[in-house]
């Protein structure tokens, strides 16, 4: 089978939502779905958490990361004060965040895990960076934000997961089928996972979208998080283009110091939340 039926085969099995999630996912899907309900009870969530153990350990670990424990408080050793302490808007964040991961978990090739890798790092980064636009510059959800964030590159983690099947699949893509495809599955991946429709579409609006002045939507904050994040995707799709003289607009709604400010705080932001979520 050369690429572009590889690419034809996956993107198929998509559109008919054949969909393969590892299994460790399904707790992680069965406490997203209740968190979703706003009638959820929070002994529901414990006992969803306590059902996965590595869930149940993150969990505990995001409780005491300093993004959550910034008086130095004695440290958490249970599930019910953790998930008392992270709220169940971090508690969906860090769900996500083991769904995502999840798929690179099975990659054998080391070529292919080194990409997931890189995409993961680059993921987190723009996870830290969009719930930081967020407070400072859009002004949307933070918790959204970086909720989004986390999943905004869900599709390329997915045919990472698949590459494995069909060597070469994700060489050098002058023709970029790898997009088209990616296109395809993120929107049925997304659909499979439950993400919510509003995160959907600022997701998959990301890869055409234009940035608007000033920037003040959830896609608006994607697209800054992918501008500025340190690490690119290792898939070779090209930066989420600014319009022109975008430049020169953004340094009355972002001025150097406030950027700099940013950057500072979300690499913090990474690296607090590095011993559970962005790990």
């Amino acid at each position: 089978m050369n690429r572009l039926e590889a690419f034809g085969y996956i993107a198929a099995q998509a559109a008919r939502g054949e969909i393969t999630l590892p299994t460790s996912v399904n707790a992680a899907l069965r406490l997203q779905l209740a968190l979703d309900n706003p009638d959820c009870h929070i002994e529901d969530a414990i006992k969803l958490v306590l059902g996965e153990p590595q869930l149940a350990a993150r969990t505990v670990a995001l409780a005491n990361s300093a993004a959550f424990n910034r008086n130095g408080d004695t440290p958490i050793t249970n599930v019910r004060a953790a998930v008392m302490r992270v709220g169940y808007r971090s508690l969906q964040t860090l769900v996500a965040s083991l769904v995502v991961r999840q798929f690179g978990m099975r990659i054998v090739d080391p070529v292919l895990r080194a990409k997931a890798e890189q995409l993961w790092e680059h993921t987190a980064h723009v996870a830290a960076l969009a719930q930081v636009l967020a407070r400072r510059v859009t002004f949307v959800n933070p918790d959204t934000a970086m909720f989004a964030a986390i999943v905004h590159e869900v599709g390329g983690f997915y045919l990472l997961s698949r590459a494995d099947e069909f060597p070469g699949l994700l060489d050098d893509d002058p023709e970029k089928w790898a997009e088209l495809c990616e296109e395809v599955v993120s929107r049925e991946v997304l659909k499979k996972l439950a993400i919510p429709e509003t995160v959907t579409q600022a997701i998959l609006a990301l890869r055409d979208g234009w940035l608007t002045m000033p920037p003040s939507t959830l896609l608006d904050t994607l697209l800054l998080a992918n501008q500025f994040a340190p690490v690119r995707s290792p898939l070779g799709v090209p930066d989420e283009p600014l319009p022109e003289h975008a430049d020169s607009v953004l340094d009355f709604v972002i001025d150097n110091d406030t950027l700099q400010a940013i950057l500072h705080e979300s690499a913090d932001e990474v690296k607090s939340m590095s011993a559970a979520l962005l790990v």
